[in-house]
């Protein structure tokens, strides 16, 4: 019975372990971006954009990249972007914005901060893994909101509003509420794996923590403001990954959007 219950144990460490890592990519084919330790091989938007002149970029310990406006509250923001430029890939990575922050993640992104955006948009009627085009229309594939509950000024708890089928938002399709809900850790580090494939009009697909999240196809989507061949000509077939930090009033001061665990496995 004690050899039946040591080996019970083994194996549920060993699940707790392969679970913890499941996150992380594996093999040589993986390119760290964010080497946890410098802003080397990233830029801010070297001219000012619609967002401000680049915002604050920081590194804190644990190999975390934590963005605000510059100065703090000013309405100053901007985007990081990568130096390197792609196409298709695989990209992994790990957030943890603060509640109330808007903020997004730039796919084939210019300097000028025009990009299909994954959205970060971490407050009240906010979203995050659905689709925008930030600066190429302003176009929205989103098929339900955020709405938090706050005590004492922390979010506690979290539900959703607002829900569309998937083929009315222009995606081909989009987990439910309830399964974003239950896949998103409140105040906890969070996987995203986004895969971009197809060339000129990509096909987009975001997963959050193991769970599908939505899937947008540039080739066929039929949503208000968007126009495939705009979008094209704006973003080309590559561009950096970029992380914002939203201008104006909705990053409020003192809060961050952190991000950790950055790799991109190119697929062309």
């Amino acid at each position: 019975m004690k050899l039946a219950r040591h080996c019970l144990l083994a194996l549920s460490f060993a699940v707790l372990a392969s679970s913890v890592h499941a996150a992380e990519p594996a093999g040589s084919d993986w390119i760290t971006l964010f080497d946890g330790k410098t802003l080397k091989g990233w830029h801010k938007n070297p001219e000012e954009i619609g967002h401000g002149t680049g915002g604050q970029w920081t590194v804190e310990p644990g190999g975390v990249l934590a963005g605000e406006q510059d100065p703090p509250g000013s309405g100053n923001g901007g985007i990081l972007l990568t130096d390197r430029k792609f196409g298709d890939f695989e990209l992994s990575l790990e957030m943890k914005p603060s509640w109330g922050v808007d903020s997004g993640l730039f796919l084939r992104a210019t300097d000028k901060g025009e990009c299909i955006q994954m959205t970060v948009d971490y407050y009240n009627g906010g979203n995050i893994g659905h689709f925008y085009g930030e600066a190429t229309g302003g176009w929205l594939a989103r098929a339900f909101s955020l709405q938090g509950e706050e005590t004492d000024g922390k979010l506690v708890a979290l539900k959703t509003i607002d829900p569309h089928a998937a083929g009315e938002v222009g995606l081909i399709s989009s987990c439910s509420p309830g399964e974003w809900l239950e896949a998103w850790k409140i105040d906890d580090w969070n996987h995203f794996l986004v895969r971009v494939e197809g060339g000129k009009y990509p096909k987009i697909t975001t997963t959050l923590n193991g769970q599908q999240v939505a899937v947008f196809d540039a080739a066929t989507a039929d949503i208000p403001q968007y126009d495939r061949e705009a979008v094209l000509k704006a973003l080309t077939e590559k561009g950096s990954i970029a992380v914002q930090v939203h201008g104006g009033g909705s990053y409020p001061e003192g809060k961050k959007c952190r991000w950790r665990n950055i790799k991109i496995r190119p697929l062309n």
